[in-house]
C-alpha cells in the first residue's frame, strides 16, 4: 500500500472520530482494520494506527491552529469530512518532516475532491495555503 493509500486509510480513521466518543476509538479502530474491504496488511496497519494515534495526540493544538489560521471559520462551522481532511494535512506541515507542504497540500486536495462536496477541493486548498 502506497502512502497514497494510507493517507486515505487514516483519514477514514479519523472521520470516526467525528461520529464515536472518545472512549470508544480502540474498538472503532479494531472494527477498522478487521474490516476485510480495507485490505490493509498488518505493515500497513501499524503505519496507520500511528499516525493516527499522533494526529489525536495533537488534535487539541491542531484545531487551536485551525482556528486563528482559518479566516472567518472555526472548526465547529466546518464540514466533517472538510475539517477532518483539514487536520490531517495540518498535522503533515508541522508536525511530520517526512512530509514535504506541498505534498500535504496537494494530497489533501485530492483526498477533498474524492470525499468532499463539490467546493471543498477549493475550500481545504484556502484553509492550507495560509499554513506555509
Amino acid at each position: 500500500m502506497g502512502r497514497r493509500e494510507q493517507r486515505e486509510q487514516i483519514f477514514k480513521l479519523l472521520f470516526r472520530v467525528e461520529f464515536n466518543p472518545k472512549e470508544e476509538m480502540p474498538e472503532q479502530c479494531q472494527l477498522f482494520f478487521e474490516d476485510e474491504e480495507n485490505g490493509i496488511g498488518e505493515k500497513d496497519a501499524s503505519y496507520i494506527q500511528g499516525k493516527f494515534e499522533k494526529i489525536q495526540d495533537k488534535l487539541p493544538e491542531i484545531d487551536g491552529m485551525i482556528n486563528t489560521t482559518a479566516k472567518g471559520w472555526t472548526t465547529s462551522r466546518m464540514g466533517k469530512v472538510d475539517l477532518t481532511i483539514i487536520r490531517l494535512a495540518v498535522y503533515e506541515i508541522k508536525f511530520d518532516e517526512e512530509v514535504p507542504e506541498s505534498v500535504a497540500i496537494n494530497e489533501a486536495v485530492e483526498l477533498a475532491k474524492k470525499f468532499g462536496q463539490d467546493e471543498s477541493a477549493g475550500f481545504v486548498n484556502g484553509v492550507l495555503a495560509r499554513f506555509v
